[in-house]
């Protein structure tokens, strides 16, 4: 993956309501109402979703910006040994 791929992702990580995201289910996390995502901002409902689909999206807001510093800090390793990757 290219540094362009990766600032794309994080780009479109940027664009998102801030997190951290949670994932509520009807009847595993409350017992009325519908299944949403709690975000910073305005609820998130999906329609078509599995649990394991929803509760992905909404680990996903924290996950992918913890996973482009992972690849930018072992990048930097690589880089200040002169490692080619």
């Amino acid at each position: 993956m290219d540094i362009k791929e990766i600032n794309d992702i994080k780009e479109r990580c940027d664009k998102t309501t801030p997190g951290p995201w949670k994932s509520f289910i009807e009847g595993r996390d409350h017992t009325s109402g519908s299944s949403f995502i709690r975000t910073s901002g305005n609820d998130i409902e999906l329609s078509g979703a599995t649990t394991n689909d929803q509760d992905f999206i909404a680990a996903a807001r924290q996950d992918v910006p913890a996973l482009i510093g992972e690849i930018i800090r072992l990048r930097n390793i690589l880089d200040d040994n002169n490692i080619p990757y």
